[in-house]
C-alpha cells in the first residue's frame, strides 16, 4: 500500500462485507481488516496489523459491519398523485380497463404530474428519496416517463437534477419517454416515437439531463420493431440503452436489449432460454423487480435458476411507483426477491451492490468495497448482512457516509 497522508481516514474495528467479486468468504466478509479513505475514494482495505502506528484520523467503528452503500437501480420517485383509491378499487372488482377507460391507470399519473410544479414535484420525490436513504441508500436511478410530452418529460428531469444538487447521493436519470403512448397520440403511436427519437431525445441529451434511454417493450407498451427503432437512434447519438422486457408476455425484449449491448433488461419474468443467453453473451444485467410481482399478483416468475447457470449478473431493486411497486424499501425488495423470485441472500445482496452499480454502468467505480472505488458505504448495528433481508422491517443502519463523509 501507498504512504499514508494525514487526512487520511481509516475506519477500524469492523466487520467487512466488501462484496467484491471472486473473495473466498461469502459477502466478502473480513474481520480484522481496516478500510482506509483518501478523499472520496477507497484507497485500501488493510488488515488491522498492518494500521500505523500513531495515525491520527482513525474512526473506530466497535465491531460494526460495513457494507457497500444500497444502490437502487430501477425508480419512478418522481410523479404528482398517487392511486390508492384506483388500487383499492381493483380490490372491490373494479377492473383496470374500467378504471383505464375513465382517464385513470398510468393516464392519471401523467395528467397529475403534467399538472404539477416542478416545486410540487421536487417536494413529494425528496420525500421518497430521504427513506430509500434511511435504509443506507447512496446510489439511486429515476426515470422520467410520467410526463409523455416535451415539456414534462424535462421538467421531470430538471427535478431529478436538483435532488441530485439537493442530497448526498449518486443519481442516475433515465429517459423513459417510451413509457406509453400519451393520449394525444393514441391513434398514431409511430408519430409520438418519432417525437421522442427527432426532438426529446436529442434536445435533452444536449443538456446532460440524463444518462440512459428505457421504453416499455411490452404488448400494451411498444412493439419489437418500435422499440429497435427507439434504440438505434439512441446509438446513433452514444446513448447507452436499457429496456421494461418480458413483464406481461414474451415479445423478445430482452434479446433485442443485449443486441444493443444494454445495460439492463428490467423486469423479465416471462424470459426465455434464448433470451437469457442473449444476455449473457452481451454482459445485460437482469433487474428483478418483486415489488411489481409481488402487488401485481402475478405467478410467472423469472427463470432465476437459468440466469444463475449461465452467469447472467442479476440486479434487485424497488420499482418505487404510484402503479405497481409503491414500495421506496429496497431492505423489502431484497427479502422478496428471496421469497419470492429463489434468490439467496447473498444474491440479494450482490443485487444491491456491484450488480446494481453495473446495471447504471457504473460497475468500475460503485458497489464494492475496493481500493480505487467511490467511498461510498453503511455501517450498520449488525452482525452479518443476512440480518436486513430477513427482517426487512428492522433497520439497524447506524452510519451511511456517502464519498467519504458521513452524512
Amino acid at each position: 500500500m501507498q504512504q499514508l497522508h494525514p487526512d487520511d481516514v481509516i475506519w477500524r474495528n469492523a466487520r467487512l462485507a466488501t462484496m467484491a467479486a471472486g473473495e473466498p468468504e461469502p459477502y466478502g466478509l473480513k474481520s480484522g481488516y481496516a478500510l482506509v479513505v483518501r478523499g472520496q475514494l477507497i484507497l485500501a482495505v488493510i488488515p488491522e496489523s498492518e494500521i500505523p502506528s500513531g495515525h491520527q484520523r482513525c474512526v473506530d467503528l466497535d465491531g460494526r459491519l460495513v457494507t457497500p452503500g444500497l444502490i437502487d437501480c430501477h425508480t419512478h420517485l418522481v410523479f404528482g398523485g398517487d392511486r390508492a383509491a384506483e388500487w383499492e378499487e381493483r380490490l372491490n372488482g373494479v377492473s383496470y380497463q374500467a378504471i383505464s377507460a375513465r382517464g385513470g391507470g398510468i393516464n392519471a399519473t401523467v395528467t397529475a404530474t403534467r399538472n404539477s410544479s416542478s416545486e410540487s414535484l421536487l417536494q413529494l420525490a425528496q420525500r421518497r428519496l430521504e427513506r430509500l436513504m434511511s435504509e443506507g441508500v447512496t446510489t439511486v436511478e429515476i426515470k422520467s416517463g410520467y410526463g409523455l410530452n416535451a415539456e414534462a418529460e424535462e421538467k421531470m428531469l430538471q427535478v431529478v437534477r436538483q435532488l441530485s444538487l439537493n442530497n448526498s447521493v449518486d443519481i442516475s436519470p433515465t429517459l423513459l419517454a417510451a413509457h406509453a403512448v400519451p393520449v394525444e397520440y393514441r391513434q398514431d403511436p409511430d408519430g409520438w416515437l418519432t417525437l421522442v427519437c427527432e426532438q426529446i431525445m436529442p434536445s435533452l441529451w444536449q443538456k446532460e439531463l440524463f444518462e440512459a434511454v428505457d421504453v416499455f417493450c411490452e404488448n400494451v407498451g411498444f412493439t419489437p420493431s418500435q422499440t429497435e427503432r427507439l434504440f438505434e437512434a439512441a446509438t446513433e447519438m452514444g446513448i447507452p440503452v436499457k429496456g421494461h422486457v418480458e413483464q406481461l408476455s414474451n415479445l423478445g425484449g430482452a434479446a433485442l436489449v443485449s443486441r444493443y449491448k444494454g445495460l439492463s433488461a428490467d423486469h423479465i419474468e416471462y424470459l426465455d432460454e434464448t433470451g437469457v443467453q442473449a444476455m449473457a453473451q452481451s454482459g445485460t444485467v437482469g433487474v428483478l423487480l418483486p415489488g411489481a410481482f409481488y402487488f401485481l399478483q402475478e405467478r410467472q416468475r423469472p427463470p432465476v435458476e437459468h440466469l444463475r447457470k449461465l452467469g447472467v449478473p442479476m440486479a434487485v431493486a424497488t420499482d418505487y411507483n404510484p402503479g405497481t411497486s409503491p414500495f421506496a424499501s429496497l431492505h423489502m425488495a431484497m427479502n422478496m426477491a428471496c421469497v419470492q423470485f429463489g434468490l439467496t441472500p447473498e444474491e440479494a445482496w450482490a443485487g444491491v451492490t456491484r450488480h446494481a452499480a453495473q446495471a447504471l454502468g457504473r460497475g468500475a467505480s460503485h458497489g464494492q468495497l475496493k481500493a480505487g472505488y467511490v467511498a461510498d458505504f453503511v455501517v450498520w448495528d449488525a452482525q452479518h448482512p443476512v440480518e436486513m433481508v430477513y427482517e426487512p422491517g428492522r433497520n439497524p443502519l447506524y452510519q451511511r457516509v456517502f464519498r467519504g463523509s458521513v452524512v
